[in-house]
């Protein structure tokens, strides 16, 4: 990005305060349940607006990813430069990335040109079906170059474990990890429930100034793919709305659990949230 780029889209940032604009890096889902999909759905039924770097693209469907096709890094690199410089960003939010050039590409503009906007790094390593989807050195870049200065770093359990080198079976696990993640230099971290066993879903949200609990009851449904990256774009919307972090992850986590609740049986396998059911209800209601 050129200097005077750089500097119109930092004033404007400046100027116009909080606007919803998230900034979204990560891959395509055919199926529209994960992915940027899910992400563009959250982002725009909160009232965001959303804008997006394509990492890969994906054949998915319910049933599972059948095909991974990452994009060459300067395309990545070239749709996050044009937008920010452009449009602007009240927040970035990460998902599915890619090679170790990749995110060093990107930890240099979050250092740069981003490096006054706030930042929710979804760690996604693990396709649904248990596919390792990073390999270990992107592992490792993750880790040293995208958690550090993070405003929130939203893994999974098994992900937590994957980061922090520690088992994340209960909340205590889930406690240690956050702390670990916020050694390691995040600003905040969620250390999500969902794959620790029990009737209840905990989710563990630590910052430097404090710590909170989230939990509700578990929905049983096989209509939950797309949960973690609806969790974490809806809370980035939030964030770039002007919400602290807390109360971000509170209304996010009330916007996932109505997508729960309201799923559609879709598909053969595991169907998606209903991204749309605030819409919804307010036709039934109108």
């Amino acid at each position: 990005m050129s200097g005077t780029a750089a500097m119109a889209s930092e004033t404007s940032d400046e100027t116009k305060g909080p606007s919803g604009r998230v900034l979204i890096v990560a891959g395509s889902d055919s199926g529209g349940a994960a992915g940027i999909q899910a992400d563009i759905k959250s982002v725009t039924a909160l009232g965001g607006y959303a804008m997006t770097a394509i990492t890969a693209v994906t054949a998915q469907n319910t049933l599972g990813v059948h095909g991974v096709w990452p994009l060459p890094r300067e395309a990545v690199f070239a749709q996050f430069d044009v937008t920010l410089a452009d449009l602007g960003a009240d927040a970035i939010k990460t998902g599915l990335l890619g090679p170790t050039p990749l995110i060093e590409g990107l930890a240099e503009r979050f250092n740069g040109p981003a490096a006054k906007v706030a930042k929710v790094i979804d760690p996604v390593m693990i396709a649904s079906s248990g596919q390792r989807l990073l390999e270990a050195g992107a592992v490792d870049a993750i880790r040293s170059l995208l958690v550090p200065g993070a405003t929130l770093v939203t893994p999974n359990a098994p992900e937590a474990e994957i980061l922090t080198n520690k088992p994340v079976e209960t909340v205590d696990g889930q406690r240690r990890a956050a702390e670990r993640l916020l050694e390691a230099g995040a600003l905040g971290a969620l250390v999500k429930g969902a794959h620790v066993e029990g009737d209840v879903i905990i989710d563990v949200l630590q910052t430097h100034e404090g710590e909170w609990l989230f939990e509700g009851p578990r929905i049983r449904t096989r209509a939950d793919h797309g949960t973690g990256c609806t969790l974490a774009s809806s809370t980035a919307a939030q964030i770039a709305l002007g919400d602290d972090v807390p109360t971000a992850v509170e209304r996010a986590r009330d916007f996932l659990r109505g997508g729960l609740e309201h799923a559609q049986p879709l598909g053969s396998g595991r169907g998606p949230v209903n991204h749309a059911w605030r819409v919804q209800q307010g036709w039934e209601n109108g």
